[in-house]
C-alpha cells in the first residue's frame, strides 16, 4: 500500500451533552472527501479518541467506514494504554473494512526500543495489516528510534511512518537509513521539509477546514516538485501552523475553523478539554482569512 496526499484525521463532533452527532460526523467525512482528501484517519487524537468509550470507538469505525464506501482508503487509530486493547482495536479495525492502522507510541508507560517492537509486533500478528507508525513523543515521552525500526522492519506490514517529533533530524534519518519505509509528514510546519526529503503524504489536521490548500501546496512540491512556489506557500502557512500549535489548543482551534467554514463540527470538546476563548477564536479567524488569501494569490501568480 502506497500513502500519497493529504491525510486528513477527521474531527469528531460532538451534541451540546457531548454524545457523538453521528450525522455531523458523516456530514464531515463526505464534505472531505469531495474536496479531495487522498485518505481519512478514523480515531486518531484530531477525533478525540483519548476521550472516547472503547465501544465509541469501535463504532467509529464501523459507522466510517459505512459513510465512507471505499470512495477513498482509512487509516485506524488504534492508540491506548495497553498492549491489549491496541490490539482489540485493530481487530475491530480490520473487521471494520480499514485499510491499514495508525500505531503510537503507548503514552505514559516510556517503554525501550525492544519493549516497544514487542507492542508493535503483537499488534501485527493479531491485525495482520498495513501500520503506518506515528511519532510524536511530545505526547508520548518515547520515540520509536533506530533499534525499533530494525526490529519491526521484519515485517513487511509496517510500510510507513507519520514524524511528528519535530526533530529534522530524524526525517534524515528515516530517509537514509530506511528508505524502504514511507516517510509521512506529521509536523505541520515542516511539510515543505518532509517534501523535500521525498514524503508523498502529509497527515494533516488543518486539512480539516484547510483541504484545498493543503492539497494545493501538496501538489505544488510533490507532484509539480516546484519547491519555489513551495516556499512562497508554506512562508504564507506558517502563520496559520503557530496558531494552531500555541497554547495547547489544537482541537478546539481545528472545530472553530471548521465551524467558521460552514462545516458541521460542532463547538464542543470533550474534557479534560475546555472551548476556546474569544480572543483565539478572533486570531483564528483572522489569520485563516490573512492565510487563505495569501495562498491563493500565489495560485494566480499574484
Amino acid at each position: 500500500m502506497q500513502f500519497h496526499g493529504i491525510i486528513i484525521p477527521v474531527i469528531t463532533p460532538f451534541h451540546e451533552d457531548y454524545s457523538i452527532d453521528e450525522e455531523s460526523y458523516a456530514g464531515m467525512i463526505e464534505r472531505l472527501i469531495k474536496l479531495g482528501a487522498h485518505a481519512i484517519v478514523i480515531g486518531g487524537t484530531t477525533g478525540e479518541n483519548y476521550a472516547l468509550t472503547k465501544d465509541e470507538r469501535i463504532r467509529q469505525f464501523k459507522f466510517a467506514s459505512e459513510v465512507i464506501k471505499k470512495r477513498v482508503p482509512w487509516l485506524a487509530g488504534v492508540n491506548d494504554l495497553r498492549t491489549e486493547d491496541v490490539c482489540v482495536y485493530s481487530v475491530a479495525a480490520r473487521e471494520a473494512g480499514a485499510d491499514a492502522l495508525l500505531l503510537g507510541v503507548p503514552p505514559y508507560s516510556v517503554p525501550t526500543d525492544q519493549e516497544l517492537a514487542l507492542h508493535a509486533l503483537k499488534v501485527d500478528r493479531e491485525a495482520n495489516m498495513p501500520i503506518m507508525l506515528y511519532n510524536y513523543p511530545g505526547r508520548s515521552a518515547a520515540s520509536f528510534g533506530e533499534d525499533f525500526l530494525r526490529r519491526v522492519g521484519r515485517s513487511a506490514n509496517f510500510i510507513a511512518i507519520k514524524e511528528s517529533s519535530g526533530d529534522i533530524n530524524r526525517v534524515h534519518m528515516i530517509a537514509r537509513e530506511f528508505p524502504h519505509m514511507q516517510l509521512s509528514c506529521g509536523a505541520d510546519d515542516q511539510a515543505l521539509e518532509f517534501f523535500a526529503w521525498g514524503a508523498q503524504s502529509w497527515v494533516c489536521a488543518a486539512a480539516n477546514f484547510f483541504a484545498r490548500e493543503c492539497i494545493y501546496f501538496w501538489e505544488t512540491c510533490v507532484v509539480k516538485q516546484d519547491f519555489a512556489t513551495g516556499r512562497r506557500i508554506m512562508k504564507a502557512m506558517l502563520p496559520l501552523m503557530t496558531v494552531l500549535e500555541r497554547g495547547g489548543k489544537f482541537v478546539q482551534c481545528v472545530k472553530y475553523a471548521c465551524e467558521l467554514d460552514g462545516m458541521p463540527a460542532g463547538k464542543t470538546v470533550r474534557m479534560p478539554l475546555r472551548p476556546l476563548k474569544k480572543e483565539l477564536q478572533r486570531e483564528m479567524r483572522d489569520t485563516i482569512k490573512t492565510t487563505r488569501t495569501a495562498i491563493w494569490n500565489i495560485a494566480e501568480g499574484k
